[in-house]
């Protein structure tokens, strides 16, 4: 329980819990929705939705810091054009069967990324842990047999969760902003160039009760699962998000059995192992003495130990609010993760 207190830890769960629920859901859908169509209006429902819902809270208007806007380009093209058209490339030739052993490897390439590329923590503990959730995942969606077919669509899906692995890589270094805007904003362009391709291949529009339910799901299971994922990679860092996150097929089995698919002794081996894995990274207690360096940047926040600065009015203790602020160098020890103040070496 002390692990699910974790700032960030409950976030990313839910967010797998919305992704692997829209799973079954979106199942259901194809039966008369086409694939590159549905694609395009789960994304659209999720950036339409979020959009409707910040205009409705009036929720303030965000500046995106000049130096972060290269690295959320980057992940709206990766994530959000190049992953979903690298698997829809791939799946025209691949057997679902491979297609679904194949797809776990998002969480790899992620963690892969995080570590060796933009240097996050880690280290046997949550590397066992890592491993645990992604063969949980591979068990539940192995049917007795992998069939790739020929090379060129596997390496498209494989290009595919690579894709997806850098946008979450570089999603983090934009997530201290507004995490509705994020979601809404990738949701739209994703979700504008998925249905141009699927106008142009010749998808016909469904009915339209068909359509806003595909839209509604997006919302749930890409948009509001995306805004839960951005503030979980604030404060665990992409890795650690990427694992959890992973659980995801596992809540979609289970929300599949609960309408009406019969439990499998697959579901309940995944289930052990995804349980092993999450357990690792719940009972994780990283702490060593650190150096935080002088940094100046945005986002909400109260004054803790990191955050000793002036203001030229009173702010109430423990009562959030947003404005530039600048941290000086630090040395203090304490249990920590690679959230948005420990991003140091090791």
């Amino acid at each position: 329980m002390a692990g699910l207190r974790q700032p960030g830890v409950l976030a990313a769960l839910g967010a797998a819990l919305l992704f692997g629920a829209g799973t079954p859901l979106a199942k259901l859908l194809l039966n008369t929705v086409s694939p590159w169509l549905l694609a395009g209006l789960l994304y659209l429902g999720s950036g339409l939705g979020l959009t409707v819902y910040r205009y409705l809270t009036r929720a303030p208007v965000v500046k995106l810091p000049r130096h972060e806007a290269p690295w959320f380009a980057g992940a709206i093209l990766a994530g959000g054009i190049v992953g979903p058209v690298l698997l829809m490339l791939g799946l025209t030739r691949l057997p679902a069967s491979g297609a679904s052993l194949l797809l776990n490897a998002e969480g790899v390439f992620t963690a892969l990324l995080a570590w060796f590329v933009f240097k996050e923590n880690f280290d046997r503990r949550i590397a066992f842990g890592m491993l645990a959730i992604v063969a949980g995942a591979a068990v539940l969606s192995w049917n007795g047999e992998a069939r790739f077919a020929e090379m060129w669509p596997t390496v498209a899906v494989l290009g595919a969760c690579l894709a997806w692995g850098i946008d979450n890589n570089l999603t983090r270094k934009v997530s201290l902003s507004d995490a509705t805007w994020i979601a809404s904003i990738k949701g739209l362009v994703a979700g504008t160039v998925n249905l141009l391709i699927a106008l142009l291949i010749g998808a016909a529009w469904s009915p339209l009760p068909n359509v806003l339910s595909a839209m509604m799901v997006g919302l749930l299971a890409y948009g509001v699962s995306l805004s839960l994922f951005v503030l979980a990679l604030r404060h665990l860092g992409t890795a650690r998000t990427g694992a959890y996150f992973s659980v995801a097929p596992f809540f979609g089995a289970v929300l599949a059995v609960l309408m009406g698919e019969a439990v499998t002794m697959p579901l309940l081996v995944a289930g052990a192992l995804m349980a092993i894995g999450t357990w690792l990274h719940l009972t994780e207690h990283h702490t060593h003495k650190h150096t935080h360096e002088e940094i100046l940047h945005d986002h909400e926040h109260v004054h803790d130990e990191h955050h000793q600065h002036v203001h030229d009015s009173p702010v109430t203790p423990g009562v959030k609010h947003r404005h530039s602020h600048r941290h000086v160098p630090l040395i203090h020890t304490h249990l920590h993760f690679p959230d948005m103040h420990h991003r140091h070496r090791h």
